[in-house]
């Protein structure tokens, strides 16, 4: 994977957590600013990348979904099923870079979604069992291999459709 590449899934990834209000509106302008030295270039990205702190939280629902079609990436509407989706494959990649242990990245999935979202159910499963290892015949250990296992699921979609995928009603 070339770091052009590498900077665009970082940006989705933040883009996408902070449609889900996961992470603050700098932290997307800190991951507009590292593609731009990764070499990514257009004028939506210089925009959002021009944003300082102040300006972020208000700026950034403005320029974000601009400089990401310029980028052919996807931004999804809050409370969306694909932006749910999304995140949470962030957050996988998250767990999988270290940056959460298991037990976070199973509770922050439960908090956010509890047993509604399809693609992490088995998630919210395993945060419950963490909850219950002192009255079975799990480990630690165990239970941190089945949710590595369902992160490195999640993580290998780096790239999300273009278009929402929540199904017509």
């Amino acid at each position: 994977m070339t770091s052009t590449e590498a900077a665009a899934i970082t940006l989705q990834d933040h883009a996408a957590l902070w449609s889900m209000g996961e992470i603050r509106a700098s932290d997307v302008v800190n991951a507009a600013c590292d593609a731009l030295v990764a070499g990514l270039d257009t004028p939506g990205l210089r925009m959002l990348a021009a944003c300082t702190r102040a300006e972020a939280d208000y700026d950034v629902h403005d320029l974000l979904p601009a400089a990401l079609d310029e980028l052919g990436l996807a931004f999804y509407p809050v409370g969306s099923e694909a932006g749910q989706e999304a995140a949470a494959r962030a957050l996988a990649r998250r767990m999988l870079a270290r940056e959460l242990t298991p037990r976070e990245f199973t509770f922050r999935i439960h908090q956010r979604h509890g047993h509604e979202l399809p693609l992490t159910e088995r998630l919210a499963e395993l945060d419950d069992e963490y909850d219950i290892l002192e009255y079975g015949d799990r480990t630690v250990d165990q239970v941190d291999a089945e949710v590595t296992a369902e992160a490195r699921r999640l993580a290998a979609h780096p790239t999300v459709p273009a278009e929402p995928t929540d199904s017509p009603s």
